[in-house]
């Protein structure tokens, strides 16, 4: 099976502490954004979709899916329980979707290595229309 292929339950699960002190974050928060899954190297969440996250043209702000995908991005990312940060982060939007949308970001680990880890996350409707794939990479910082 290749690494694209991969499941949710295929990537291992992550202490507690860490699941806690991931999904604690105010900007997730703030947005409505629930956690579905979080596993070493893998992250899916949801969000419903509210009327203040349009733009003027009426359709979900940009901005908004784009925090969907880096909520995704940066739990999986930082689910090792070594600190990441973005060094890159591409979005391709591929369809616009009703303003009333309930929007899933599934981010998967494509590789990590010692310093740098690239990712891909999907951002679909609950229906599968793909809204927009983002290819991310990580950077591990230093604690010290």
């Amino acid at each position: 099976m290749s690494r694209e292929d991969r499941r949710g339950s295929d990537y291992r699960a992550i202490p507690a502490e860490r699941r806690a002190h991931i999904q604690n974050d105010p900007w997730t928060r703030s947005l409505g954004i629930e956690y579905l899954d979080l596993r070493q190297g893998y992250c899916r969440v949801s969000l419903k979709l509210q009327p203040h996250m349009v733009n003027f043209q009426g359709y979900p702000h940009g901005g908004v899916i784009f925090s969907l995908a880096d909520v995704a991005f940066g739990a999986a990312c930082n689910s090792h329980g070594e600190p990441s940060v973005a060094l890159n982060v591409t979005i391709s939007f591929l369809a616009a979707v009703k303003p009333d949308s309930r929007l899933i970001a599934e981010g998967r680990e494509v590789k990590q290595g010692r310093r740098a880890g690239f990712y891909d996350i999907a951002v679909t409707t609950e229906d599968g229309t793909v809204v927009a794939l983002v290819h991310c990479v990580s950077h591990r910082v230093s604690r010290s």
